[in-house]
């Protein structure tokens, strides 16, 4: 990923910017370029997304045995740049419409890029548990990504809390290293797979505790084990463990674009299928937009639409002379 932090080399317009470089932002820009527009990917923090921190993929069409998630993300990468996105680090401090156009302001950078069209791929973030304890202990045995700070719980006791895919495969992930993983859920009944399920159920390491919550997260100078509570009886009672992940679903990061287009309640982008927002020439795609699966497959078709409508939008729009 050469050159990735050379911003002197960005213009002052394209045809098309795109704002985040997961799979659907660097798919959009893969496709945009072979239709010849101008365009430039901003990623304030890597290319790849979540996909890029993920260690193991096996569910991404092409590689039936499996792909590292970082290998994944630089192969978007290269295909993208190949047909000449331009691909740079750069924070989006304010996006402004000045006619037809959009004005994207820049982090330490003195005049906003002009763009014809843009596409929002700022993708999610983990939801938090907002327990006392949890904020305090980030960093000190609370985490957001097993692939990141598994390695750091060799043989200790780990919980995962959550119910769906996430929390079922990272639990899966943890056992890698981590003597015993509780999977802890409020309900009784798992969202994630059927097949997820039979893997872990099947893991002498994975233990479920269903039916409670995490109360609060305890210790001193780190995590030595969290209170529960269960939700039917409302008793109470302690897990002693090293370890704390959570994988309880993602917050939309649209902060930056919440007067500007239309969000639902949880402020995901409003978009159908076709990936155009409330805003004409805005588009949305991956994650941040609302759908109900949320998968590198569907992020890569939002890519894909976004580009194509971005593309139809800038013909029609800015006709040539």
């Amino acid at each position: 990923m050469q050159n990735f932090f050379n911003v002197q080399d960005i213009q002052d317009e394209y045809d098309l910017v795109i704002l985040g470089a997961g799979p659907a932002g660097l798919t959009a820009g893969m496709y945009a370029s072979r239709d010849k527009l101008k365009v430039l990917i901003l990623e304030k923090q890597f290319p790849g997304g979540y996909v890029a921190i993920t260690e193991w993929v096996e569910n991404y069409p092409g590689f039936h045995d499996g792909i590292m998630g970082a290998d994944l993300s630089e192969k978007f990468f290269n295909h993208a740049v190949k047909f000449g996105v331009l691909v740079r680090n750069g924070n989006c401090t304010k996006v402004e419409l000045d006619g037809d156009y959009k004005l994207i302001h820049v982090e330490n950078r003195a005049t906003p890029v002009k763009t014809k069209a843009l596409i929002i791929g700022f993708g999610c973030e983990p939801k938090r548990l907002d327990v006392p304890g949890e904020s305090r202990f980030y960093g000190r045995g609370v985490s957001f990504c097993a692939t990141c700070d598994g390695s750091f719980y060799k043989d200790r006791v780990v919980a995962s809390v959550g119910g769906g895919e996430s929390a079922i495969e990272e639990g899966e992930y943890l056992t890698r290293f981590a003597s015993k993983v509780y999977i802890i859920h409020r309900r009784d009944e798992f969202r994630a797979s059927k097949l997820a399920m039979e893997r872990a159920r099947a893991n002498p390491k994975m233990e479920f505790i269903t039916n409670s919550v995490v109360d609060t997260v305890n210790g001193e100078t780190k995590v030595t084990g969290v209170t529960l509570k269960n939700v039917l009886t409302g008793e109470k009672s302690e897990l002693t463990i090293d370890g704390l992940f959570v994988f309880i679903g993602h917050t939309a990061k649209t902060e930056l674009v919440k007067d500007l287009v239309k969000t639902d309640e949880w402020g995901f982008i409003v978009a159908d299928e076709s990936t155009r927002t409330s805003v004409p020439g805005i588009f949305v795609a991956g994650d941040v937009r609302t759908k109900e699966y949320k998968q590198i497959t569907t992020a890569v078709a939002d890519g894909t639409v976004a580009a194509k409508n971005a593309e139809k939008y800038i013909n029609e729009t800015f006709s040539k002379a």
